[in-house]
């Protein structure tokens, strides 16, 4: 399998907001150097995630074709926009078979697996081959998602990491303020939802969490 580049330092997760905000945050982050842009709004149905993935990969394609726009657990709304240049998709471990989402999304897309724990990232790892790199959290309690795992803190990345044959990045309220910390733990990148929704101004936001993040992997 095509294994992709992925710059996975900051990792936006849309939240809730107005179809209008959700694009511009997008499009700025995009701006600013975020390497991924994961379109999620919950509740939502098949045909509004469509288009708010087809407003969002337009925008962010023009504002930086490096950044790569992923649709979240819809497998089917991800493979009706990969010619509107959606990269591919993040699965939950209840969602469709990363096997058969690879199958069908083809070798050079991208696919991320929800992880948490290191039963799920051993898990995980049987499925390297055709995943990208998994989400590990939820690294403190957030609003926007119940997982039911227990919260893993700074310290609990550390053995993730070790264990895990593709990239870990860390989601669950993270927020410029811990990017440097995390950083430092030997994860890949950050997943912000809420920071980078609710920032004054997104693209100063976006840049300093990348370089806050570069402090962290050279402290």
């Amino acid at each position: 399998m095509l294994k992709c580049e992925l710059d996975l330092r900051c990792y936006f997760v849309t939240g809730s907001g107005s179809e209008r905000d959700i694009v511009t945050r997008a499009r700025d982050s995009a701006r600013a150097g975020a390497g991924v842009i994961q379109v999620r709004s919950k509740p939502i149905s098949a045909r509004d995630l469509y288009n708010l993935g087809l407003h969002v990969a337009r925008e962010v394609h023009h504002a930086n074709p490096a950044t790569r726009v992923l649709i979240d657990d819809r497998v089917d709304v991800a493979l009706a926009l990969r010619d509107a240049g959606v990269s591919g998709v993040h699965l939950g471990q209840d969602d469709l078979d990363v096997r058969v989402a690879r199958r069908l999304l083809g070798p050079d897309a991208v696919i991320g697996l929800t992880t948490g724990t290191l039963e799920l990232v051993r898990g995980a790892n049987d499925l390297a081959d055709y995943i990208d790199y998994v989400g590990a959290g939820p690294f403190r309690a957030t609003p926007t998602k119940n997982s039911g795992r227990p919260l893993l803190g700074v310290d609990g990345y550390r053995p993730l990491v070790a264990e895990s044959l593709v990239p870990v990045v860390a989601i669950g309220d993270v927020t410029v303020d811990d990017a440097a910390e995390l950083a430092s733990t030997g994860v890949d990148g950050l997943a912000l939802v809420r920071g980078i929704m609710n920032a004054t101004d997104t693209q100063a936001y976006v840049a300093r969490v990348i370089s806050e993040f570069e402090r962290g992997t050279v402290d």
